[in-house]
């Protein structure tokens, strides 16, 4: 891409990075390898004299400074709480930086594998860990980071698409009707919950953003970091059908309250919360469609088939939210 239909990563060159890490006082050796991250990018750079360290390139537009620098400062407290976390580093005593147009963040690099999360043992573990993080999270609060809620994850992204012309002319009547009675039963959801408490979160607690080691897991990628209920930490660790769900919430439930308060009337919000990362993560990918690495990556997106799919998909949500709600067992 050329000229002024150029994404802003084009500028993002090796030696761009190279030279945004020299100008925080750490000189590359010349070797770096792109990680798997499509929302920012994300280098592990090899470091003259000293350990290799993650350079993570926001994507300029989404966070404010003061959006990045709460997330920032959420995870040093976790980190200085002792909660394995990757938290940034801070050269120059800063942990945000700047350089040619872009904003970025150095981390440690932090090895591991995917979590087990078949294994018990493996789940309560991964409980006790959320469970102290949210107790963390519900002593302050964003001022500057959004909420994860309704108006943020499903209305909003339904009118992006609705006002961007993605869904296909043959099909957007019953992509508005499905969606729309899909944000019907979420809001059905949220009141059976009731007036449940909102904390800071992981905001994307699924197991590719936690590292397992012998020490257990290390929790990384804060970057979706929100205020929200504390299931929004919990559900995306259940796979499988009802009765295995229930079973891997008990050994999560086993270990989180061991230092966090769980409220079961959030249970109410489980389906909800998936239906509404639904609607959104369309929303997310039309945004991003002008840049390059997406429909690289993403090659059947806003096809045809595509968007029937998500029809049929909210469809089952919608049967799926008037179920009574998942109980531990």
């Amino acid at each position: 891409m050329n000229g002024a239909n150029a994404h802003p990563y084009s500028r993002l060159t090796p030696d761009v990075v190279l030279d945004a890490l020299e100008s925080v006082g750490l000189r590359g050796d010349g070797r770096l390898l792109g990680l798997n991250s499509y929302e920012n990018r994300v280098y592990q750079i090899y470091i003259e004299e000293a350990p290799p360290v993650v350079a993570k390139f926001y994507r300029p537009g989404r966070w404010s400074d003061a959006q990045i620098l709460e997330e920032h400062a959420f995870v040093r407290e976790l980190a200085e709480r002792e909660i394995p976390v990757v938290a940034p580093l801070a050269p120059d005593a800063k942990t945000l930086h700047a350089f040619a147009g872009f904003r970025f963040a150095v981390y440690p690099r932090c090895g591991g594998r995917t979590p087990e999360l078949e294994d018990r043992q493996t789940l309560e573990w991964m409980g006790r860990f959320i469970g102290r993080i949210h107790a963390v999270g519900a002593i302050g609060g964003y001022a500057a980071r959004p909420a994860l809620d309704i108006a943020g994850f499903g209305v909003e992204p339904r009118e992006f698409l609705l006002g961007h012309d993605f869904i296909p002319p043959e099909l957007l009547e019953p992509w508005k009707t499905v969606v729309d009675q899909a944000l019907a039963s979420v809001r059905r959801c949220y009141e059976r919950a009731g007036n449940s408490a909102t904390l800071r979160l992981h905001g994307d607690c699924h197991a590719g953003n936690v590292l397992w080691t012998a020490a257990g897991p290390h929790f990384v990628d804060f970057d979706d970091s929100r205020t929200g209920p504390a299931v929004q930490d919990l559900w995306m660790l259940l796979s499988g059908g009802r009765d295995a769900m229930a079973r891997s919430l008990a050994e999560v439930l086993a270990g989180y309250e061991d230092f966090f308060e769980f409220d079961p009337r959030e249970l109410h919000l489980v389906e909800g919360l998936r239906t509404l990362r639904l609607i959104h993560y369309s929303a997310w990918l039309a945004r991003r469609w002008d840049d390059p690495a997406f429909p690289a990556a993403f090659p059947w997106f806003n096809t045809h088939r595509y968007w029937q799919d998500r029809i049929l998909e909210l469809r089952e949500q919608i049967a799926l939210m008037d179920e009574p709600p998942l109980w531990s067992t």
